[in-house]
């Protein structure tokens, strides 16, 4: 068996601490823009920040679990952590959609004025900034590392970002047409998108939890090496089966050999495939099964099906 896995990755705590610092001063700026508006909206906009909190709270006990080594207990790591951890996140977006279309529905049946419109859209769009900035350094730095539970939080933060937009914008035009009614209005709709940002978080976790195969290009990736070396000694190979879990990647593929071959050259030969598979594909865990050629079992055929 072969593993590719970095054996220190930097630790992504850090950008975990990054998010909390952002959600509580987005909670401070986005109340009392609140406060001083007196704007559904940005009531919507602050009850949001809250639901940051506690992702960004998820997501730091979450990395901390997910960056342990592997244990008695846990011999291939604790790296679906991160797909709970997620789907948390998906869950919390999808309350605080609820709540915000909840909240502009009722002020839509009673549009009230919005007060000291520019200084508070001001503190609004400052905390917007901040979610913005940080959102996307999770995101690139999650997409780098495989961690869907930074991806995740960062994706709630740019989820963040746009109610903002949306609430700058609806509180900007009551104030300006005097249609009151445009705050709630726009309200309800930035809670109808953010909750569709959530369930697409749901369904990548849900997947992600049932073992879903590595991309398509690895995997041809991987065929690509295993055809190259049959043309190259003669061996044939088949069952292969891949899975993702969090960053690592488990490969699991059948080598036929010639049946006069010696262990240690079929081991060698399997070694160097292993390895070769482990270069191409990040964070790979690749294990081989010998087998002579003409040997395909009841067994073999139900792994190829």
């Amino acid at each position: 068996m072969t593993d590719s896995t970095e054996s220190q990755p930097t630790s992504l705590v850090k950008y975990a601490w990054l998010s909390i610092g952002a959600a509580l001063a987005t909670i401070v700026l986005k109340t009392a823009a609140f406060l001083i508006t007196g704007s559904v909206g940005l009531l919507s906009d602050a009850l949001e920040s809250v639901v940051n909190l506690l992702a960004a709270l998820v997501a730091f006990f979450t990395l901390r679990i997910v960056e342990q080594p592997p244990d008695e207990g846990h011999e291939f790591g604790h790296d679906k952590a991160g797909y709970f951890s997620s789907g948390i996140e998906g869950t919390l977006i999808v309350v605080a959609a609820i709540g915000i279309v909840y909240t502009g529905g009722r002020r839509l049946l009673d549009p009230q004025p919005v007060e000291q419109v520019s200084l508070g859209l001001i503190i609004a769009l400052a905390a917007s900034a901040i979610n913005l900035v940080v959102g996307q350094i999770q995101i690139r730095v999650g997409k780098k590392r495989d961690s869907i539970t930074l991806e995740a939080d960062g994706h709630h933060l740019m989820s963040d970002v746009w109610t903002s937009v949306g609430v700058v914008v609806g509180v900007a035009a009551a104030a300006i047409t005097g249609l009151v009614w445009l705050d709630p209005l726009i309200a309800i709709l930035v809670g109808l998108k953010i909750g569709w940002e959530g369930l697409r978080i749901l369904w990548r976790s849900a997947s992600g939890l049932m073992d879903t195969a590595i991309a398509p290009e690895e995997r041809a990736t991987i065929e690509a090496i295993l055809d190259r070396c049959g043309q190259e000694t003669g061996l044939e190979w088949h069952a292969l089966r891949t899975r993702q879990s969090g960053a690592r990647r488990f490969v699991g593929v059948h080598i036929l050999v010639p049946g006069d071959w010696s262990v240690q050259h079929s081991h060698e030969l399997a070694n160097q495939i292993e390895g070769e598979i482990a270069d191409a594909i990040p964070n790979a865990s690749v294990i081989t099964h010998v087998e002579p050629h003409g040997d395909v079992t009841d067994d073999t055929l139900a792994a190829v099906r």
